[in-house]
């Protein structure tokens, strides 16, 4: 028998890890190519890199464009990532928002506080520092864009101390990022929407209601929920709504908990092992044994009952999101010329200066007063081994907005001002970055050091 030693997990190994670890290395990656963007589209392959991200592709019927209620199915490249592609990487957002709402951190009020209350800080800080820098005009749509964090690069960015970490830093951290992430959804939905087609919205409801029905009936052919989820998303682009939220939609309907009770799992599962201990158990036996093979189909279908759907989808799609879709997404949305008339215009603009101030110094301020609010309020305390300077710096990181900022810039500007939005982004991600790193490292204790809470006052 072959010893499966090499594969075991360390002790301590959870989903939280998996997580983690996915958005370290897929943080490296999506520098990389956003690096490899802002090369390119400085460089004499700038023309032909921005035919390519404004290239037209078009579903066709009869050598016409497909519509629905009106929606012609014809995009630019740049426009199927975000309208299209970004679904996944907003339907494991959803999975995960509602997996820390079910199970994790944000699953009672006393836990939630903390991490939720500094998000409501660290959004709404940012966004009245813009609308005070840009109260009118086309600019003042530009206030949800730095109310963003990239949770990949935050993460990878404290994750460079290693062991010096507190856990409860780093879980606080993504707690306060998910609800940093369902605040922008929301916004996204509500605030960055065109004319809203009621009857294409209902639409993408059957679609949302039939997999609620084949999961009730037992349904367990991926293709169907597939299929289903494609109409709830081709419905809800019709609708006006960002096609984004049907990936939020979706996710909301996955379960996160297990459809069958534990012991039920282990009757079941103990009855299968049971029959097939019991019989001359080979590699090939059971093609010769029907018996056999319906004992391993109950086995395997009473695991995957008690596998929760949710977690299985998040733990299986997290590498596609953080190796491929985001960066797929950073290479075609952040190649922006930064040759001296737009880093003129930007330094002159009051849409990049309301950016940076806000990731930059809204996000840390707004971050660290909420939360001193929330735990002077005795809503919430703060994580174990977490001082306040630690917190401070967390506000820091979340101050890099990158991947969700500049979807925001591409859904509030024309595309006059969205190359200056984004030069912004840049800016204050690295600066926000950076602040964050040099907070951390005066604020976290030396390796076997041990820290003492501060109270800021």
């Amino acid at each position: 028998m072959q010893s499966d030693q090499g594969s075991q997990k360390p002790a301590g190994h959870s989903a939280f890890t998996d997580f983690l670890h996915s958005q370290v290395a897929g943080s490296v990656v999506l520098l990389v190519c956003t690096i490899a963007a802002l090369a390119i589209a400085n460089s004499p392959l700038a023309d032909r890199y921005f035919d390519v991200v404004k290239t037209y592709v078009a579903v066709t019927w009869d050598g016409a464009p497909v519509s629905l209620f009106g929606k012609k199915f014809a995009l630019s490249v740049q426009h199927w990532i975000n309208d299209g592609l970004m679904v996944i990487f907003f339907f494991v957002v959803g999975l995960e928002i509602k997996r820390e709402v079910v199970v994790g951190e944000l699953s009672n009020l006393r836990k939630a506080a903390l991490p939720v209350s500094a998000a409501i800080g660290g959004m709404l800080v940012p966004a009245l520092i813009y609308y005070w820098l840009n109260p009118s005009g086309p600019a003042s749509n530009g206030w949800g864009v730095p109310m963003a964090t990239d949770i990949a690069f935050a993460i990878g960015l404290l994750s460079l101390f290693g062991s010096r970490v507190p856990t409860s830093l780093k879980v606080f951290l993504t707690a306060l990022a998910i609800a940093d992430d369902l605040g922008a959804i929301a916004v996204i939905a509500i605030f960055y929407t065109e004319k809203v087609s009621l009857v294409a919205l209902a639409g993408s409801g059957l679609f949302l209601g039939a997999i609620v029905a084949i999961n009730k009936l037992g349904v367990r052919q991926n293709w169907a929920y597939v299929l289903l989820a494609l109409g709830a998303w081709a419905f809800v682009l019709a609708s006006g709504v960002h096609a984004t939220v049907a990936g939020i939609l979706v996710a909301m309907l996955v379960p996160v908990k297990s459809v069958i009770d534990p012991d039920q799992f282990l009757r079941t599962a103990r009855a299968s092992l049971d029959r097939l201990q019991s019989a001359k158990l080979s590699r090939h036996s059971a093609v010769e044994d029907p018996a056999q093979m319906a004992a391993l189909d109950d086995l395997f279908q009473t695991v995957d009952d008690m596998r929760p759907a949710g977690l299985a989808l998040e733990h299986q799609l997290h590498p596609v999101q953080a190796f491929w879709i985001l960066p797929i997404f950073a290479f075609f949305n952040a190649g922006v010329p930064l040759d001296g008339a737009s880093v003129s215009a930007a330094v002159e603009s009051p849409i990049s200066w309301g950016i940076v101030l806000g990731l930059v110094v809204g996000k840390p301020i707004g971050v660290l007063l909420f939360s001193w609010l929330a735990v002077k309020s005795g809503r919430a305390s703060l994580p174990d081994r977490v001082d306040w300077g630690q917190i401070l710096a967390v506000g820091s990181l979340a101050g890099v907005g990158f991947t969700m900022s500049i979807f925001i810039s591409e859904l509030a500007f024309q595309a006059d001002l969205v190359n200056t939005a984004k030069v912004g982004i840049l800016v204050a991600s690295v600066v926000s970055g950076a602040i964050g790193l040099l907070l951390l490292a005066r604020s976290l204790p030396r390796a076997n050091a041990s820290s003492t809470p501060l109270d800021p006052t």
